[in-house]
């Protein structure tokens, strides 16, 4: 076809409707080449990608070509083109934050999180990313000059079914392939990326949606055989206690530092010859600090909100999204806030400078059963005070003090951070001078090890006033990282830092980066650091057995870490087993890649031996994630109570009157009172130091609660602080 001819096809509706299907097709190709890491590795794979989106935006843009009116017609075909390149487009930037697609779950709770994105979102954008849409910008413009012309040619439903039917045609012969390539793709899938790279994106949401609405029917078909067959598996992988730390800490407060998208392979490592986090090094190397070198995150897509449930509930994340947004508002949980509140009148509170309704939290606290959370209109609302997805590290400690010492003791409290979460940005007067970072190719790499630095300071802190008001000799600190912070795509690069070779590395090593700290400090501890493989799931049974609290009746899916029956293995949530001895990809057993743990090679040929406890460790793997899947999924906790536990009631909790309820409660209590507050019969917020520029000349807001906060019922935030917007309550009354 000369160029006249085309010309000419591509003023007809049909021409102009072939025009958008190819450029759409050409854009997705690139993308699944510069955007995405699809693992094609051979020519028949590269052929079923390129013509994976062409059936699907045949079958959609051909909507268009139903409406009888020329104008109509075009437009409709141009919004669904859209929509197709803002679906592509969605995606891309998900998979630069989370290395995976999103899912229909995700995209149905994404009001729950939107709220919370900040500069992180805008940073993910590239330019490349404008090829994605000029080719929109470029048919408009040639439509709206009259280079293209709308063609005015009536139209029956022959030629659209025509055209409908050849896009089905496409999509079953793309199915075909792909089944030819990868049998059962659709049935047996461990890895959304599959999907993807055989189908395409659409007919990967179209497929994640069905699973979506199958999940909810299940949901609304469980019953309690499913519940029993959990029981039964959760009371036989029940361990006994160890008595040598059972009851340890009982009585104790207990606080959870959660570090933000903190690796183990910054602990020690040094740059240009400085520490990055030399803070948490000490706390690390602590005599009264229980270490653990090989504890693994198991988060999911839902990241943090994954690794705060596994803390909490002793359950997994979700497959397929997050479980606080997706289930959180509605489902039954037995979490440690509620159990330590009726095992030891614990009352219970986190701190997070983001906004209330990120991940869901304002719903999921209440169903975990947390007394309060401080979200951020409890905190500064200075702008400059802000960076990405919440309040800084550092003003978030310093201004959490004036509420924490009203809290009655034992008391349960989260600290949840944010400063160190990508793209690890930092203002230019948080830096530190005398630390000098890394100078990789990779910027993100370079700040990462910055913020890193600016948490640990903040940590210190933090530490520096426990010390000095006393509530370290009765306090248990746990300190975990969440999730990984760099992503797999930047470890080549970071390989020479941490000790490696770029050559070399492989899914052996990006495994081992999964790692990330998990510390116990306590005054009564003894310390040392543990070897032996653990994961995040592992946390809500060792926590509650060093208060004394036994877990027999409860359903968790993790294990105590000091008993001495221990079993040292983790499951990811892709289904990746870790154990002493291996390292098996992807949850296939045999049939995936295994690599040897201590070595780091690959094992090539099995012995029997060898055989038999990885095929055992794959299906213990598989049988934990699914019984979790189905306990969360069917929400099937609200058939089950154990016994001496009282189900939560979120109506009790009213997360906008924080402040008066500790108050009223400590007036209520008068003399019997054990906040910290009562018992100095002072404030000790005065004891707390910041070297935190943005609170210099404004110290007063680290003793001095809000005017909004103060009142009966938290008031609608300021853009800016004021010191008019304070009032004193530092004497005890």
């Amino acid at each position: 076809m000369n160029k006249k001819n085309l010309t000419n096809f591509i003023q007809t509706r049909i021409g102009f409707f072939c025009l958008l299907v190819v450029l759409f097709t050409l854009k997705y190709i690139f993308a699944a080449y510069h955007d995405f890491n699809l693992g094609i590795s051979d020519p028949y794979q590269h052929f079923i990608m390129w013509l994976s989106p062409v059936g699907s935006a045949i079958l959609l843009i051909s909507i268009g070509l139903y409406f009888s009116k020329p104008l109509v017609s075009y437009c409709a075909m141009l919004l669904l083109d859209f929509a197709n390149s803002g679906l592509l487009f969605a995606n891309i930037l998900y998979y630069r934050q989370f290395s995976d697609f999103i899912t229909v779950k995700t995209i149905t709770n994404a009001g729950k999180v939107a709220p919370g994105l900040g500069k992180s979102a805008v940073a993910l954008l590239q330019p490349s990313d404008l090829l994605l849409w000029l080719d929109l910008i470029v048919v408009v413009t040639l439509l709206i000059t009259h280079k293209i012309k709308i063609d005015q040619e009536s139209f029956g439903l022959l030629t659209p079914f025509a055209v409908t039917s050849v896009g089905s045609l496409v999509l079953v012969l793309n199915i075909f392939l792909a089944e030819s390539s990868r049998p059962r793709l659709l049935g047996t899938t461990f890895d959304r990326s599959y999907i993807v790279k055989y189908l395409g994106i659409n007919t990967y949401t179209v497929y994640d949606g069905i699973k979506n609405e199958q999940t909810e029917q299940v949901n609304r078909n469980a019953n309690t055989a499913d519940l029993n067959k959990i029981l039964t598996y959760n009371q036989r992988n029940k361990l006994p206690a160890n008595p040598e730390y059972f009851g340890k800490e009982k009585g104790k407060n207990v606080i959870i530092i959660h570090l933000e998208s903190f690796q183990q392979f910054l602990i020690d490592l040094k740059i240009n010859g400085k520490e990055v986090t030399p803070y948490l090094n000490s706390i690390y190397h602590d005599k009264h600090t229980l270490s653990f070198a090989n504890f693994y995150h198991q988060v999911g897509i839902g990241r943090t909100s994954d690794a705060e449930n596994m803390l909490e509930t002793g359950t997994y994340g979700i497959s397929d999204g997050s479980l606080f947004t997706a289930m959180g508002s509605s489902n039954t949980f037995q979490a440690a806030p509620q159990i330590l509140r009726q095992h030891g009148n614990y009352t219970s509170a986190v701190f997070h400078g983001n906004v209330g309704t990120f991940w869901n939290r304002d719903d999921v606290y209440k169903n975990l059963g947390y007394n309060y959370f401080f979200d951020q209109n409890y905190f500064s609302h200075d702008k400059n005070d802000h960076i990405g997805y919440g309040i800084k590290d550092k003003i978030l400690f310093a201004e959490s003090i004036k509420y924490l010492e009203r809290m009655q003791q034992p008391f349960y409290t989260k600290f949840i951070t944010v400063t160190n979460h990508t793209p690890f940005d930092m203002d230019e007067e948080d830096l530190d001078p005398t630390f000098k970072t890394s100078d990789t190719s990779d910027k993100s790499i370079n700040n990462y090890f910055e913020t890193a630095h600016y948490l640990d300071q903040s940590i210190r802190e933090f530490f520096d006033y426990l010390k000095k008001s006393g509530l370290i000799k009765n306090t248990m600190v746990v300190i975990y990282g969440d999730h990984y912070g760099l992503t797999n795509s930047e470890n080549e690069t970071l390989a020479p830092i941490v000790g490696e070779s770029s050559d070399t590395w492989n899914a052996f090593n990006n495994v081992q980066m999964q790692r990330v700290p998990f510390m116990i400090h306590a005054p009564n501890l003894k310390g040392k650091i543990k070897h032996e493989v653990a994961g995040e799931i592992d946390v809500l049974p060792t926590i509650l057995h060093l208060l004394g609290i036994s877990n027999r009746n409860y359903i968790q899916f993790g294990h105590d870490l000091l008993a001495p029956k221990y079993r040292p293995w983790v499951v990811f949530r892709n289904g990746t087993i870790v154990s002493q001895k291996y390292v098996i990809i992807g949850g296939k057993g045999l049939k995936g890649v295994v690599y040897d743990r201590k070595s780091g090679k690959q094992i090539i040929n099995f012995t029997e031996q060898e055989k038999y406890e990885i095929n055992e460790l794959a299906k213990e793997g598989k049988k934990s994630l699914k019984y979790s899947d189905l306990l969360n999924n069917h929400n099937l906790l609200r058939f089950y109570t154990p016994s001496g536990f009282k189900p939560v009631d979120p109506d009790e909790f009213d997360y906008l009157t924080n402040f008066k309820q500790m108050e009223d409660i400590r007036q209520q209590l008068n003399n019997k009172s054990t906040a910290l507050i009562s018992k100095h019969r002072k404030s000790t917020t005065g004891l707390y130091k910041t070297d935190a520029i943005e609170l210099k000349g404004r110290e007063e807001e680290i003793t001095t609660i809000p005017e909004s906060v103060s009142g009966n019922h938290l008031t609608e935030k300021k853009n800016k602080s004021s010191k008019k917007d304070k009032k004193s309550y530092n004497k005890e009354k």
